[in-house]
């Protein structure tokens, strides 16, 4: 006998709704496994592959996805999913690491980007309100896409790779505003109505940010210190998922955007101790989100049309690439930095980036045309392909920019200011000089642990950073003042997260062997450069996690062994005396 909550449902070609939506996730997924996989073997990002199995699968190719509620639904929840994991990255602390090049920088290219391209929309006919829409779609790059090529070219911590991700995260903070400003552009009142409107939206954001407070200032502190969270990891992820899916729901009960409640949940889970191995913990599930958002995105493509079209569309995505890169460069040349790190930074931001596809669903049909709309989601897709190839660019920019100068200085002609040829272009050089050559990372912080950092507190202090999953051992490294993270350093995204690669020394303290090795591999990989040094519990042992990557290892059973003979030692003289 059929289920009647089935029938209730109804049927989609003989397949009750409910079982077509995990068909459709099914299908979308397994496109961009296929895909995703294609990509970096072509030694792309995976990204691109999403992409092309949503478009290929979609209504618009094999019609295998159809475009509806639930994919929108999707897509929304894998935009809250991503948006909350960044503001688990996000602190302010973090945003003062990185100086002007955020704040004034970040501040300055989103504002000079939107004046751009509204004037250009102005000048090609498009009224007030849809050129400032434009400007806002086309004033963001893409976080997931350049950080993502970034880390996997190791080139994260190079001079360009600081300035993109110091302008990305302020472009992050900016989607929020420029949601509200496209829900205000969308509503179709007046000046006055749409000022009520933006006062309303802003007065509920800030009633459900103080009611966010009071939850994680008050109930989450005293979740964190009961003794089976600590025993029990999946507690705080399924808090923090609670927390992402909850805010998105909340957010939009009260007509606020999903992802800004998302991102305000992030930032506020990002305070607590638990927010490193958190953001680990809940690393797969932003993936799955992430992965069928950006398959979602390729759906909305449409390849005749952009044949169709492509003089119109080509054109626009040089514009974008051209304009973008140019403002980029400009902003983090008056900044103080070199031409060619410039440069390289102009060419990592010169994409259109995801979020501007939620400003775009915002905005269609109320803001701007199918037409405007087809155009700036085709040509932010293309610019997204483009944007590898352009990040592949950038060191061979700096390259060339050296030689240039080096052949310059060689012939006798003066070089332009601020481009000494022995200066600035040396990113490698650079970026040690910026490091702190004496960090010392403490992984385990039992009572080895606090021994050893006890010993090295009066000379590096301010040096000593402590990962530890124990929150009572954490507290006392909190006590000492030392920098500490609570997550598990045998999981690659928790050293990876507390900036293991930037360690001079890494001292593992932990007991267990087996954790040991592995931690030891995982640092090993993420700071090749730095001296590890390890406890080994047993002699046996000690060679184990020699193999495993550890340069120096303290054997406990051998310095045990001469302890005691030193007492033996004392103990005899003493009687002889």
């Amino acid at each position: 006998m059929s289920n009647p909550a089935i029938l209730i449902l109804g049927e989609t070609a003989g397949m009750p709704v409910n079982w077509r939506v995990l068909l459709d996730i099914l299908v979308l997924l397994g496109g961009a496994l296929l895909l995703g996989t294609l990509a970096e073997l072509l030694k792309q990002s995976a990204i691109l592959g999403y992409l092309v199995a949503g478009t290929i699968v979609g209504p618009s190719v094999l019609g295998l996805v159809k475009a509806g509620d639930n994919v929108h639904v999707i897509a929304e929840l894998g935009v809250a999913m991503l948006l909350f994991s960044i503001g688990l990255e996000f602190s302010f602390a973090r945003l003062r690491r990185l100086g002007k090049i955020a704040l004034v920088g970040g501040s300055s290219q989103i504002l000079l980007t939107m004046a751009l391209a509204c004037g250009v929309a102005l000048l090609f006919g498009q009224d007030l309100k849809v050129a400032i829409a434009i400007g806002a779609m086309l004033a963001l790059s893409s976080t997931a896409c350049v950080l993502r090529i970034l880390i996997d070219r190791k080139t994260i911590d190079s001079g360009y790779g600081r300035n993109s991700l110091g302008i990305l995260l302020m472009q992050d903070i900016a989607v929020v505003p420029l949601v509200l400003l496209m829900t205000v552009l969308a509503s179709g009142g007046s000046f006055s109505e749409s000022v009520m409107m933006l006062g309303k939206t802003t007065g509920l954001a800030i009633l459900l940010i103080g009611a966010f407070l009071l939850i994680f200032r008050f109930v989450v502190p005293k979740l964190f210190i009961i003794r089976q969270w600590a025993q029990n990891r999946d507690l705080p992820v399924l808090l923090a998922i609670v927390m992402a899916i909850g805010s998105a729901i909340a957010s939009h009960n009260l007509g606020i955007s999903p992802a800004m409640g998302a991102f305000v949940a992030g930032v506020m889970l990002g305070e607590s101790p638990f927010a490193v191995q958190i953001r680990a913990d809940v690393t797969s599930l932003r993936t799955l989100f992430v992965t069928l958002f950006f398959a979602s995105v390729g759906m909305l493509g449409e390849p005749l049309w952009v044949l169709e079209n492509w003089s119109v569309v080509g054109g626009t995505v040089i514009a974008i690439i051209i304009g973008k890169a140019l403002i980029v460069s400009l902003v983090v040349r008056m900044l103080g930095h070199g031409t060619a790190i410039s440069l390289a930074t102009g060419l990592c931001l010169a994409q259109v980036g995801e979020f501007s596809f939620v400003l775009a669903e915002i905005g269609r049909g109320d803001v701007f045309s199918e037409y405007i709309f087809d155009l700036i989601v085709s040509s932010t897709i293309i610019t997204l392909f483009v944007t590898p190839f352009l990040i592949a660019m950038a060191p061979q920019v700096i390259h060339g920019y050296t030689r240039f100068l080096n052949r310059s200085a060689s012939k006798g002609y003066a070089l332009p200011p601020g481009n000494k040829a022995e200066g600035h272009l040396k990113t490698g050089e650079a970026e040690q000089a910026d490091r702190t050559p004496q960090d010392i990372f403490i992984i385990g912080f039992g009572p080895t642990g606090q021994q050893a950092a006890d010993l090295l507190n009066k000379t590096y202090h301010e040096f000593i950073h402590v990962i530890d999953l124990n929150p009572r051992n954490a507290l006392q490294a909190d006590v000492r003042g030392f920098s500490v993270q609570v997550g598990d350093a045998t999981q690659h995204e928790v050293l990876e997260h507390a900036s293991i690669h930037h360690a001079s020394v890494i001292l593992v303290t932990l007991p267990d062997a087996h954790a040991s090795r592995t931690v030891i591999h995982h640092c090993r990989h993420l700071a090749p450069d730095a001296v590890i040094i390890a406890r080994a519990r047993y002699h046996v042992t000690r060679w184990e996690l020699q193999m495993a990557g550890a340069m120096h290892v303290v054997d406990e059973e051998l310095s045990v062994g001469r302890n005691l003979a030193k007492e033996v030692r004392r103990q005899l003289m003493k009687r002889t005396t």
